[in-house]
């Protein structure tokens, strides 16, 4: 059984992958009801289920899809509290783009 890829981006791929579901790690830096505002090497606008329970200023990860006004449909949110080096997320995203025939189908 095939498993669709949900590869690790940030805001700079975010068109790239438009109607694609995708994983980002970042800061939340704002709550509004059911949207949020994820900072991941830029700012990204979150539309958040009924079971997305994140805290303002903790990092958290995000799987859903893009939409075409660049938006992200939570479709699974988790708090990953406030000790994540973001360095490091940062070079796992370079490293699946890098090597993204490891990751995900490009076409």
């Amino acid at each position: 059984m095939a498993t669709e890829a949900t590869p690790r981006i940030n805001a700079r791929y975010l068109e790239q992958f438009t109607n694609s579901t995708v994983r980002i790690l970042g800061r939340v830096t704002a709550l509004r009801g059911d949207s949020a505002t994820v900072d991941a090497n830029g700012s990204v606008q979150v539309h958040l289920n009924r079971d997305a329970h994140l805290t303002l200023n903790n990092a958290a990860e995000i799987i859903g899809k893009v939409q075409p006004d660049l938006s992200v449909k939570v479709f699974q949110a988790m708090d990953f509290g406030s000790n994540i080096d973001f360095k490091a997320v940062e070079a796992v995203v370079d490293a699946t783009h890098r090597y993204k025939e490891i990751f995900y189908n490009a076409d």
